[in-house]
């Protein structure tokens, strides 16, 4: 595969391949490397589906020759399975809003960010669908009924079967032919993303470029905002929603007349296909392939599918699954097979005025780190109702020299131990950080602990607890 690669690589740029990475796979097959030669870099491809790569290779070249912001295709194979195109760097949508993320409390910057990705979706699928041939879409040319109906068994057979002992599979195919029916009556006018959100959206040059589109066709405008505003683990307010509902309508009245009213109603009837059609993604690599991160991301999808049966549309009648999808919500954790091989970190914050935290697991294993030598932001008048969550902490402990040399020790004696842990099959370790108030230093070391486990360990489960600011009794 990397020889295929490397050859096509050293035909584009005229040199040696002198390095090669492979990159961290996502939710797809395809495998991905970074190359580089002296004076050259491209991200190689490898995908075993022929007509999946050409789908993509055609898209992208078409978008890139509209000056639409895609990666360019360098160079291709002749068998269709491997080729190059631009490397956009490291620095996903998904990665540029860790900290609202974790925090649920977004910055401007931020904010703008994600403005900016969703209003430029409008021009891609308006713009991108000016005189395009959709039949270069696979594996379907255009969003219908088969899409739908594969969609929702998706969910019944890969999340749905496996996590509820009994239901009754009539009621359920009555509701999801209703919902079919629903989605049918609206018009495809646009080009449809299909696989709309933060992971496939990459920073580069201070804007948002779209990637792996492969999977796109003839569609409605409204899936791929509601696959972008209800992702599973982006933990965005419904305030934030509104305002990128809001930056995403102005862009597309540019192209068409859309009724923002009419938009705005139907958006949680395509919240709720999205995800349906994600936790079936979920159980099939969750529950099947054993990826253990992709269980971690259920719950979340679960708790956006509490507030989006709230509102359906007036007429949409789904009682049956409505019930169905609440008792899923009920539950703690679906019960379905589970990994017993799984390593999960604990993550905690807290004060030493209100004692050691217990653990609950029965191993009685982990560190408890003291971050009371540090510069203390609630001694500080503009600090002291803020909290290690809240941005202007973060920024000045980002800053301070101390905490960085502190966080760094505590990421390697953390790191070495989740290294052994996972060769020993262990399934069990706690990290947690204290001060005099639980309030500023030990959260956002906690913070950046979990954020640091998470990128480094995605097979790892981690957990983040802020006990005082909580409420939890540990």
């Amino acid at each position: 595969m990397l020889h295929n690669l490397a050859d096509i690589f050293e035909l584009w740029s005229g040199e040696p391949l002198l390095s090669s990475k492979e990159l961290t796979q996502a939710g797809s097959n395809r495998r991905y490397f970074r190359l580089a030669s002296a004076a050259k870099v491209a991200v190689g491809c490898y995908g075993s589906n022929v007509r999946e790569n050409m789908a993509f290779i055609n898209l992208a070249q078409r978008f890139a020759a509209m000056q639409l912001p895609v990666p360019r295709v360098l160079a291709t194979s002749e068998c269709g399975k491997y080729y190059l195109q631009q490397d956009l760097g490291d620095t996903s949508l998904f990665e540029l809003i860790a900290h609202g993320r974790e925090t649920g409390r977004f910055s401007p910057d931020e904010k703008a960010a994600l403005c900016a990705a969703i209003a430029t979706l409008a021009t891609i699928q308006y713009e991108g669908a000016k005189g395009l041939n959709f039949a270069l879409c696979y594996p379907q040319a255009e969003l219908g009924r088969n899409t739908i109906t594969w969609d929702l068994s998706y969910f019944k057979y890969y999340f749905l079967k496996p996590s509820v002992e009994d239901f009754d599979e009539a009621k359920l195919e009555a509701d999801f032919e209703r919902l079919t029916e629903y989605f049918s009556a609206e018009k495809n006018t646009c080009f449809m993303y299909r696989d709309f959100q933060s992971r496939n959206v990459m920073w580069h040059e201070d804007k948002p470029y779209f990637i792996d589109f492969q999977g796109g066709r003839k569609g409605v405008p409204h899936y791929d905002v509601a696959s972008f505003l209800y992702q599973a683990r982006a933990n965005f307010p419904d305030s934030l929603r509104k305002e990128l509902l809001q930056a995403y309508l102005e862009r597309a009245a540019r192209y068409a007349n859309a009724d923002a009213a009419d938009f705005e109603q139907k958006l949680p009837a395509y919240a709720l296909l999205r995800t349906l059609q994600v936790l079936g993604a979920y159980g099939f690599r969750g529950y099947f392939e054993r990826k253990a991160h992709f269980l971690q991301s259920i719950p979340f999808a679960l708790e956006n599918l509490r507030s989006l049966l709230e509102r359906m549309p007036d007429g949409l009648e789904i009682s049956y699954l409505r019930d169905t999808l609440q008792g899923l919500i009920a539950q703690k954790r679906p019960a379905a097979p589970q990994q017993p091989d799984t390593l999960r970190v604990q993550v905690l914050s807290f004060s030493y005025r209100c004692g050691l935290p217990n653990d609950n697991s029965g191993s009685g294993g982990g560190f408890i780190f003291d971050c009371r030598s540090i510069i203390n932001p609630g001694r500080q008048e503009e600090f002291r109702l803020l909290t290690g969550l809240d941005l202007p902490v973060a920024q000045l402990l980002d800053s301070n020299e101390r905490m960085g040399d502190f966080m760094q020790h505590a990421f390697a004696l953390v790191d070495a131990t989740v290294e052994r842990y996972l060769e020993r099959g262990f399934c069990h370790l706690m990290a947690c950080f204290g001060c005099t108030g639980g309030q500023h230093r030990s959260v956002y070391a906690a913070q950046r602990m979990a954020e640091h486990l998470r990128k480094k360990y995605p097979q790892v489960e981690v957990a983040v607890t802020h006990r005082e600011q909580e409420g939890i009794t540990t």
